[in-house]
């Protein structure tokens, strides 16, 4: 396909948002859900995708994570709602 990387926002079970970018989605996702991807979302679990943006390449979805991280928790929660 096209697209080659994703960026995403992951809602904690603290309702909390975490924000990250994979190669494969589901895969990556799977990872969180187990504990095994990161220790922020590792102790809180579940986790629920809210949000994710398809990129044409890893660093596309590399600046537009650290462009994401940068936001407010409101302009977070404006983003996932233009969804």
């Amino acid at each position: 396909s096209l697209f080659l990387s994703f960026v995403y926002i992951l809602q904690c079970n603290d309702g909390t948002y975490y924000t990250g970018y994979a190669v494969d989605l589901e895969k990556r996702l799977q990872q969180h859900q187990e504990g095994m991807a990161c220790k922020y979302t590792r102790g809180r679990r579940p986790v629920s995708l809210v949000y994710h943006e398809k990129l044409v390449s890893k660093s596309e979805a590399m600046s537009r994570e650290a462009a994401i991280k940068k936001l407010t928790r409101s302009e977070k929660e404006t983003l996932i709602r233009s969804t």
